[in-house]
Order: structure tokens, then sequence, then C-alpha cells
């Protein structure tokens, strides 16, 4: 080496110009709540959703707290029916409904169909503002007392009984369902309009299948959930008869509506996990997704036999027993799909090179828990067991389980999947796998117990009980404890990764995919040169054959110089 080559290479470096991001491409707040970027609106959404997490959040301490003991002696047995209602509300249609699609969906989908943006940027802003609208609605009737017909608002509760803000609540809720068919119809024509020179449909990734599936379940099925509950405004605002029965109503036709859209809306909920689970699996595996089609196909279905299982929420409502079965048939019709979803997730795993990455742990955290929480439905879907533990904690062990431990904990998996495309900044990974675990640990012992405890006959929605059940509530009560840890540690060290982080790369997991091949946060038109597609989505292994271990490179850890 000569002299000129030994100094420069004993010279430091000179850092590199940063290039311009979405982040830094306009400046000042006017720009942020002005703004029609996808990208941007899909941080305005997180910081909503965020603040909504923590109010729900509160709720659920606080029925915890009255539960740690048989007797009521925190709180009367009307604050509690408005607690629980305050973290159903708020759970249900301020966070689950919207975390996945609003935010990663929002940010990721242009990105992974090469498009510069949604197809109509100023309705996405719009939906957003709708989307804070219908928050603030939501916040009085908090402020101003409460609500506490449960988070179903169910009939004659609200509109004969109850003396809480009913009204406000059901108005935030109908506007929020504004803001979802919003989305919903951004989304659709932006996969139908917008793809890149050669992604034709059985080349999208399977995020954007799950993504438009959900899509379409908002637009058809939330117009119902708003006819339903303009009803309830009508008939408690302006006496319409149309659920009381003493006036020639029909308490039932509420209960028949709501779950029309209702079990749906669990699909909107739970379908864009299933996409973030799947790109993680492939990706840390090392191999492409097993049965893409099946797949492909299995969205669809759920999409569309979704609609027809609403039935069985009403197994002793007073239904025919004739439609119980059909319902019924069709519960356990609707497993099949989500059933080849994990078991394509275990063949994906099968012989791969996998990398226990933070994201992994929550997939494989993901998996399990889904997979109790689905079989347990078919335990609902069984009329004889239903009738057993209908009302109880059973029920609401099964929900958590399909809606905490799915769709929150695919949540929490894409965000530390995409955090270093949408920040441009690394987080420690140590620490990230410690929350997953702890995560995981935490729902077990939170919800587990509650599956004794309904199975023994303890009812859900009271605040006293049988000092029997006693050590189950415990026990729920302290893993509440580690959940809430292993929740807020992450929001803890990411924010610390904003300033202290050390910068991506483009693709710091080794990954494939379209959003992976423009810059560490994108720019704001997405990418510099508008990308064609020649492969699939996962240019990984062969579903037949396993990684070659003499050739394959083995998988970057991010925190390793590229």
């Amino acid at each position: 080496m000569s002299d000129i080559a030994a100094d420069a290479a004993m010279a430091p470096r000179a850092r590199p110009v940063e290039e311009e991001s979405y982040l830094t491409a306009e400046r000042g707040i006017a720009s942020w709540l002005l703004t029609t970027d996808h990208k941007r609106i899909a941080l305005l959404y997180a910081a909503a959703l965020t603040a909504f997490f923590f109010i729900g959040g509160a709720g659920a301490v606080a029925i915890r707290m009255e539960l740690f003991t048989p007797q009521q002696d925190l709180m009367s047995a009307d604050t509690y029916n408005r607690m629980f209602t305050l973290h159903g509300t708020v759970m249900v249609w301020f966070f689950l409904v919207p975390s996945i699609p609003n935010t990663l969906g929002n940010f990721l989908l242009p990105l992974m169909i090469g498009a510069k943006d949604l197809a109509f940027p100023r309705l996405n802003l719009s939906s957003w503002y709708l989307f804070v609208g219908a928050g603030a609605f939501l916040v009085y009737a908090l402020i101003a007392g409460g609500v506490d017909t449960g988070w179903t608002f169910y009939t004659p509760y609200s509109t004969m009984f109850s003396n809480s803000y009913v009204l406000a609540a059901v108005f935030a809720v109908i506007a929020v369902g504004f803001s979802s068919i919003m989305t919903g119809l951004n989304f659709i024509a932006t996969v139908h309009m917008l793809r890149a020179p050669g992604m034709h449909w059985f080349r999208l990734p399977l995020l954007v299948w799950a993504i438009y599936g959900t899509s379409l379940v908002m637009v058809l099925a939330t117009p119902v959930l708003t006819a339903v509950l303009l009803l309830i405004f009508a008939e408690r605002a302006f006496g319409l008869p149309v659920f009381d029965p003493a006036r020639g109503g029909d308490p039932l036709l509420f209960q028949h509506l709501f779950w029309f859209y209702s079990h749906p809306a669990v699909y909107i909920m739970i379908l864009p996990s299933f996409g973030v689970i799947s790109e993680i699996v492939t990706c840390f595996a090392r191999r492409q997704i097993f049965g893409y089609s099946f797949m492909v196909y299995a969205i669809l279905w759920i999409s569309v036999i979704g609609f027809l299982v609403w039935g069985h929420h009403m197994f002793v409502s007073g239904q025919s027993l004739y439609a119980s079965l059909v319902f019924s048939f069709l519960s356990f019709v609707i497993a099949v799909p989500s059933a080849i979803k994990v078991f394509n997730w275990t063949f994906t795993l099968y012989r791969g090179e996998i990398v226990f990455e933070s994201p992994m742990l929550y997939a494989i955290g993901f998996i399990g828990l889904f997979t109790i929480g689905g079989l347990t439905g078919l335990v609902l879907a069984s009329i004889p067991i239903d009738v057993h533990v209908t009302d109880t904690y059973f029920v609401v062990a099964h929900f958590h389980f399909i809606m905490v431990g799915g769709a929150v904990t695919a949540f929490y998996g894409g965000l530390h999947f995409w955090w270093p495309k949408i920040t441009g900044r690394l987080y420690p990974d140590g620490w990230a796998r410690f929350a997953a675990i702890l995560m995981f640990f935490g729902f077990g012992f939170t919800f587990f117990p509650q599956f004794i405890m309904g199975y023994l006959g303890m009812p859900r929605r009271y605040g006293a009980y049988p000092p029997e059940f006693q050590v189950y509530h415990v026990m729920s009560s302290c893993g509440a404890v580690l959940l809430a840890g292993a929740y807020l540690l992450p929001m803890g060290y990411l924010a610390w990764s904003l300033f202290r982080g050390q910068r991506a790369g483009n693709d710091p997991w080794n990954a494939t995919g379209l959003e992976w091949q423009t810059t560490s946060p994108p720019p704001r038109d997405n990418f510099r040169v508008p990308p064609v597609v020649k492969t699939g989505p996962y240019v990984y292994h062969d579903e037949d054959f396993g990684p070659d271990r003499r050739t394959e490179e083995p998988h970057r850890n991010q925190d390793e110089p590229r």
C-alpha cells in the first residue's frame, strides 16, 4: 500500500450528507397538520392512537384494581359499569379497529406496491381529522359522566334505562365509522389503480392483501353499524319506537344488526395482523411463504364468510334453534382459513434459517396466543358449551386472546419490524427481545386464569364476586402489571432511539419487498426512481427447499454494521 493510500485509510471518513426524507421535507406544525403525505398521516394516527391507548388502559387498571378483592370497595356498581364501558369503547373503536390499518397500513401500503401516495391524499387527511373529532366527542362523554351501557350499547340499556351520556358516545362511534369507510375506500382504490409496473395481483405482499380484505369489510359492514346506532339515537332522542317492545319494537333487532357488523369487525382487527405476521415470519425464517396462493384465498374467504356468522353471539338470546345450528356450522367453517394460516406459518418456519430478533419473538407469541384464542372460539361455537359459558369470563378471555394477544401483539411486532424504515433509527434489540417475552408471559398470566373461572361460572361485568374466585382474579391482576410493563417499555426505548439510536441502513433485516428498496426514512415521494417489479414478493428460498447453510449468508443483526 502506498503512503498516500495508507494516509487515506487512516483519515476519518467524512459523514455522508443526509438525504432529505419525508420527515425533513417540510418543517413546522402547519406542515404536519395540513400534510397529504401518507407517511406523516400514519404518524398522526399513531399519536392519536397512543393517547386513546392510555385512556382505555386507565379503564383496565381501574377494573383490575376493583377485582383484586371480592368486595366492591373502590367504586360503586354504577361507576364500575362506566369503567368497563370506557375500557371497551375506547379500545375497540378507537384503538383495535384502526391500529394496524391506519398506522402501518397507511405508511406501508403505497411503499409496498410502488406508489407515490394513496389514491386520495386529501381524503386520507380528512379521515384523520374525522377520527380526532370523533375522539373529542368520546372524551366529552367520558368527562361529562361516562357511559354505562357496555361497549356494545345493547338495547334496552342504551334506549330506556341508561342515564349516562349515550348520545355523545353513539355520535362518536358513528363518526369514527365514517372515518373507517373513507380509509377503506382509499386503500381499495390505491391497490386497484396505483400498483407499480409488473406488480400484478399475485405479486402483492400478503400485508397488502390483508389490508385490501380489511378495507372491503370496512366499506361493506360499517354502514350497518352506522344505521343501527342512528336508530338508537332516534329512539333515545326523539322517541321513535324501534327497539321498545311495549310500542311494537324489537330489542333483538339491535343484536342482529350490531353483530352483523361487529363480527366482521373482529376481522377488521385481526386480518391486518395476519398480514404483519406473514411478513415477519418469512423474513426471519429466510424462506418464501409456504402456500402463498392459499394464504391469499384464506384472506378473501375470511372476508366473505365473516359476514355469515353473527348469530353465534345470540345462542341464548331467543333466536331459532335451527338458526343457531346454521350459525354454529358456519363458525366452524370460518375456522378453516384461520387454521390454514397457522399451518402455513408453521411450514414456513420448517427448515428455515430462523433468527430470533424481536419482531420474530412477537410473531411467535402471536401464533401461540392466536391459536389458543381460535380453539376457544370453536368451543364457543358449540351450542351446548356456549350456553354454559355465555356471559362468563370464558368469553372475556377468548376475546382478549384474539384481540389483545392477537391484534396488539402483531401491532407491536410490526412496529418493531418497520421502525428502522419509519424513523431511520435502530433501537436496542436486547430490550426489545425482553419486552416481547414479557408481553407473552404477562398476557398468559392475565387472561388464562379467566378461562378457568369462566368455566366455573364467574360472570363478567360484576364488580363483586364470590370469594372462591379471588385467587384467579389476583393472578389476573398481577399478570396485568407485567403486561402493562411490556406495553410501556417499548414506548421508552423507541422514543430513546429517535435521539440516540444508531442510523439504520435501507434494509437492516435483509428483507425483500419494495419498501426495503428505498431509503430509511423514505423520501417524500417514496422512491427516487419509480420501481418496476419483476419477481414475486418474497425472494427467499423456495418453499420446497430449505436454505443451503453452506452458501447462505447469515442473517445480519440490525446492530451490526453493513
